[in-house]
């Protein structure tokens, strides 16, 4: 079953310059995806290329990536800050082909304490409420 959600987008970078003071916080690069593919088979967030110029991010590395298209690189871009159900944190993005849908890996449900439930789509960790738990490292 496929399961969508919203996802906020801004440019780390740019909320960096806003703190101290290079920036007005109207010029931050940000976007708001409303139809994010929650993808478990993904490890990342993994954007489309045209969405990472719309944010500004940086290439800072490559990996070879394992997808239903065979072995592939793929490029990693400087961190955006992101925002699921009200919880936030921030991660290096990955590029995707132009026309991809915008995919939701497993870190970034790991990070913010989020499931999928197969009727609901995405929730809170059911075994721990409305409580965030992070896990220990």
């Amino acid at each position: 079953m496929r399961h969508t959600t919203e996802i906020k987008l801004a440019n780390l970078r740019d909320l960096f310059l806003v703190q101290t003071g290079a920036m007005n916080p109207e010029d931050v690069r940000r976007l708001t995806v409303e139809d994010a593919l929650v993808d478990t088979g993904a490890t990342r967030l993994c954007l489309p290329t045209s969405l990472i110029e719309h944010l500004g991010l940086r290439a800072v590395d490559t990996r070879t990536a394992r997808t239903a298209a065979g072995i592939v690189e793929r490029t990693i871009y400087s961190e955006v800050e992101y925002t699921l159900l009200e919880r936030s944190s921030t991660i290096r993005v990955t590029d995707l082909p132009e026309g991809s849908p915008v995919l939701i890996g497993h870190m970034v449900l790991e990070e913010l304490d989020l499931c999928v439930d197969m009727k609901r789509g995405l929730i809170y960790n059911p075994a721990h409420g409305d409580d965030w738990i992070e896990e220990q490292l």
